[in-house]
Parts: structure tokens; C-alpha cells; sequence
């Protein structure tokens, strides 16, 4: 039997939904520990996050319902799960995230919801609230929308004309692990299909604007390989353009004891968060220090190596192409050592413009990332 609160206040309706929104974590991953999601004191969900461009701002964060009619084996909140359901309507959403922002709590919006019936009725109160804030009361701030899985072309114009950032979680890599997680959603149509149509629109800059597209790997529950994820990530930023690929690491005992995720023997026994914060390792790799998929390198189950990062693993295997002159390589090149980050690369470029550099630290600093760097330099 599904679980009933009776004419539960929007107060409790928030406990309920913001906290079910901690299982959508796209889009709220950080570096620090400063960055981290945490609680506010009033009980509601207050994410600290990283933005699409790279930017910081804080978010009101929850679920218009956590009704859903989907099937996703790895989710707490599927069709035949007995937990407390209930749902926001489109004034109590946006009067409350109103509240937020005049007390100068968040700047900005993150708006998803289990499916309520049909992804079209879904998103129909997902845009409601958006057009309510954009043109009753002129907010011109930060809002991502979720994109619902399945959403009609309609549908999803109308989030992008509305939305500053929106996402259709991808969750696997590929139609063969999806199956393993979903009897009902098709990986081509209910998820790419709708990908490409954002991508499109911000090629055609239909609504005289473009918006971020970003998307999210449940990593674990299909029992895939991080080979498959990295390949699909590249292709996600070389193909549509993606703005952010963030990754979850799947926690057992949320999904049905079947998954390949809830096996004694699976391939995250403990070390989710670690495959995960590897892959933010090679998401970077891809996104922002000149690597290629191929470049990667795991074992032979098609895993990222968990004691080292992948860039060291990288530059192990590539001993021909050290040392480095950080006197004379380009960014590229300075990109490719272990420890010198964007950051640093161009704080060596513009100091070598003036006198040669004879010592990485005195750049640098004294930390650990100049002393591994120090292994692979000349000047």
C-alpha cells in the first residue's frame, strides 16, 4: 500500500519533497567541503553548487511530487514503492521559492519531479511555476528544469524558452543497460531524443537565447563499465554539446535486490564514491585539460583504476613525452603533467612572459601538486 499524509500543509509537503530531492544530485557536486549540499535550519534542502559554466550560486532545490508512475528499479521513489507521496501545486512552489529569494537565502532555482501520470502533465506544472516566476513576478534568475523523460517536442520548447539550464538524465550508458533498469522507458526516444531537440534549439537560438543542457550517470545500478560511461560522455560534449555531465554513485539498498548494483560481488562494494569521484577526474580530463576518451585507461573489466587518479595513470604510461620544459611548452603541454591544473598552466605562462622560470615552485607555492608536478619538469 502507497503511503498517505493526510492534507499534509505545504510545510510538510517541502520536508517530504526537498528531502526526496537529495536522490537527483545533478548538478550539486563540489570540490570542498563548503560546497557540499546540506539542509537548511527550517527543514528545507539549500544546495551550495557548481554551476554548467563553472560559476557558484546557491539553489532552492525540491520535488514539485514525488508521485511517479515510472518503473526505475534503482530509484526509492518508483510506482510500487510504499513511501509518503504527496505534491506541490504550481503557487505553493513558486510562493515558496519567492520566500527564499527576498530573504536573500538563494538566487536561484532547481525544479524536478517524479513523473505524475504523463511526462507531458509532468511538465506542465515544471513550466507552470517558471512561467509564473519569469512573468508575474519578473524573475529573471537562474531556473533548470528537469526535462521528464518521454516529454513531447512541445514540451520541451516550452522549458527551453523558460529555463536558464535544463536536463534529461541520461542515467546509463546506452538502450542495453537501461533495460536492466526500466521496463518501460526507451533509451532512443524518451532520453536522446529529447537531447537532441535541446541541442537544437540552441544551435537555431530559437527563443533568441540558449540555455545549458547538462545530464546525469546513475553509476553502479546496471552494472555497467566505466568505459561505456566515458565513452557516452564524450560524445555528449563532442556531439550535443553539453554543457555538464555529473555522475551518482548508485547507493544499494535504494533499488530492488536483482539490480547488478545490489549483488554481493558487484563492482561498487565500497567504493562507489571513489568510482565516482573518478570519473569527475576524467570529466575534467575531457572537459578542460585537452584529453580524448581514448586516452583513458582502465583494466581489464573496463574500470577506472581506484588508487590513482587517471591523469598520473596517463603520464606513467607516457614516458616519452616527459619531461616538460615549463619554459617552453604550450598550454597543451603543461596540461599534460601531473599536478598543473587550467589554473596553474596559465599562471606559468604569464610568468615565464617576464623572466625564466628556474624553480616550479616559486609559481606554484610548496604544496603537493607542485611536488609531483617537480617529477615530470625542466627548465
Amino acid at each position: 500500500m502507497v503511503g498517505l499524509f493526510s492534507k499534509p500543509g505545504v510545510e510538510d509537503k517541502l520536508n517530504i519533497l526537498s528531502e526526496d530531492g537529495q536522490y537527483d544530485l545533478a548538478c550539486a557536486c563540489a570540490t570542498s567541503q563548503s560546497g557540499h549540499r546540506k539542509r537548511g535550519s527550517d527543514g528545507k534542502w539549500i544546495y551550495p553548487v557548481t554551476l554548467p559554466n563553472g560559476g557558484q550560486s546557491i539553489l532552492f532545490k525540491t520535488l514539485m511530487s514525488n508521485v511517479c508512475s515510472n518503473d526505475c528499479k534503482y530509484c526509492p521513489l518508483r510506482a510500487n514503492q510504499d513511501v509518503r507521496r504527496c505534491s506541490l501545486s504550481i503557487e505553493e512552489t513558486a510562493n515558496t521559492f519567492l520566500d527564499y529569494l527576498n530573504n536573500g537565502d538563494v538566487f536561484g532555482l532547481f525544479l524536478s519531479s517524479g513523473v505524475i501520470g504523463t511526462p507531458d502533465r509532468t511538465m506542465e506544472k515544471l513550466c507552470g511555476v517558471a512561467e509564473v516566476l519569469r512573468y508575474q513576478h519578473k524573475f529573471k534568475g537562474y531556473i533548470h528544469l528537469k526535462i521528464i523523460p518521454g516529454s513531447s517536442d512541445a514540451a520541451v520548447q516550452r522549458a527551453v524558452s523558460l529555463a536558464t539550464a535544463v536536463s534529461v538524465n541520461i542515467e546509463v550508458p546506452g538502450a542495453e543497460n537501461l533495460r536492466k533498469l526500466s521496463d518501460s522507458k526507451d533509451f532512443e526516444n524518451d532520453i536522446i531524443r529529447p537531447m537532441k531537440l535541446i541541442n537544437q534549439l540552441n544551435l537555431e537560438k530559437r527563443f533568441g537565447h540558449s540555455v545549458k543542457q547538462t545530464t546525469q550517470f546513475i553509476v553502479g545500478a546496471a552494472g555497467e563499465s566505466d568505459k561505456d560511461i566515458v565513452r557516452y560522455t564524450a560524445a555528449l560534449y563532442d556531439r550535443l554539446r553539453l554543457n555538464r555531465v555529473y555522475y551518482s554513485a548508485y547507493q544499494k539498498g535504494l533499488g530492488e535486490r536483482n539490480l547488478p548494483g545490489e549483488q554481493g560481488g558487484d563492482i561498487l562494494a565500497g567504493t562507489g564514491f571513489v568510482r565516482e569521484h573518478r570519473l569527475y577526474q576524467v570529466d575534467f580530463l575531457l572537459r578542460k585539460y585537452g584529453f580524448k576518451a581514448e586516452d583513458i585507461n582502465y583494466g581489464a573489466d573496463g574500470l577506472l583504476t581506484l588508487e590513482k587518479d587517471p591523469k598520473q595513470i596517463w603520464a606513467d604510461l607516457h614516458p616519452e613525452f616527459f619531461p616538460v620544459n615549463v619554459n617552453a611548452a604550450d598550454k597543451d603541454g603543461l596540461l599534460k603533467v601531473p599536478g598543473i591544473g587550467p589554473g596553474a598552466a596559465i599562471k606559468i605562462l604569464k610568468t615565464r612572459k617576464d623572466f625564466g622560470i628556474t624553480d616550479l615552485r616559486s609559481v606554484l607555492g610548496c604544496g603537493k601538486l607542485a611536488e609531483k608536478a617537480l617529477k615530470y619538469v625542466v627548465y
